[in-house]
């Protein structure tokens, strides 16, 4: 994880046309984008102490110079947030962590009552920790082994990956935007790096998407799952953090109510009850 931070600010000045911040654009460039000496005149640095950051050697970089490069490669807020981590990553704190993390009681409860809404915890690996009966009935957690129950490892590596999530490059992106943000995030977590580097090396696509240094939140949105007993199921989703523990995430399915989702839903949920 050591070049994050040169690789996210070249990924960014890539995408940047010259004349996009008022610059002229002189005949043939060998690379796209906004070059290292436009992105310090713009910012108002000089291009030795820019090129020493791309390399990772700016010590105690303040604020405002990353406000003024944020504003130069025009980063939305999530962007803005990680490059301020990675410019000045906190090291150790993630270290001393236990290597599985615990659910509270009182959480798993507030799951369990959620009983027509599939919701689940996950944890900043995107591993899920607890889960209710709906949500067991529509992805099976029980019945997997513990790295079964990674997330970016189904989007991933599972066989039926494609066939069970419909929309399956929106879903990847977000996985590894989503993995990546919690990187920045968590620079000594050794368990983090080791589900990267699996990814990496088994995942041609994982590989691609990782290059990209897109980052970002999954927080809302509509998730579209295939399920062998009801077919397509149309999930609107939200999150919620932990207040005890910011590392942990409940997602919750939000279906409307009389939805064909949500009667597929019902139906799911009885045939699994049955089952039990």
């Amino acid at each position: 994880m050591d070049g994050d931070l040169g690789d996210f600010l070249r990924s960014r000045r890539g995408r940047i046309r010259p004349e996009e911040v008022g610059l002229p654009s002189y005949g043939r460039r060998r690379v796209p984008g906004l070059r290292r000496e436009e992105v310090a005149q713009l910012a108002g640095v000089s291009v030795d102490y820019y090129v020493r950051l791309e390399q990772g050697r700016g010590q105690r970089v303040s604020d405002s110079v990353l406000d003024a490069i944020a504003r130069v490669l025009r980063l939305d807020e999530t962007e803005h947030t990680y490059l301020r981590t990675v410019a000045r990553p906190r090291r150790g704190r993630d270290a001393r962590r236990p290597e599985a993390s615990r659910v509270r009681p009182g959480v798993q409860a507030l799951l369990d009552g959620m009983d027509r809404t599939p919701a689940f915890v996950m944890d900043a690996r995107m591993d899920v920790l607890a889960w209710n009966s709906l949500a067991d009935a529509m992805n099976g957690y029980s019945r997997a082994a513990p790295a079964g129950r990674n997330i970016p490892r189904q989007v991933f590596l599972g066989a039926d990956a494609r066939t069970t999530f419909p929309d399956w490059p929106e879903i990847a992106a977000q996985a590894a935007a989503h993995l990546r943000l919690s990187a920045g995030h968590r620079p000594d977590d050794t368990r983090l790096d080791a589900l990267i580097d699996e990814l990496s090396v088994k995942s041609p696509d994982f590989r691609r998407l990782w290059a990209d240094h897109q980052v970002k939140a999954c927080m809302s949105g509509t998730k579209r799952v295939h399920h062998p007993l009801t077919g397509v199921l149309s999930l609107p989703f939200e999150t919620l953090t932990v207040p005890t523990d910011p590392d942990q995430t409940v997602v919750v399915y939000t279906p409307e109510r009389g939805s064909e989702t949500a009667e597929r839903l019902a139906m799911l949920g009885s045939w699994a009850a049955t089952a039990r």
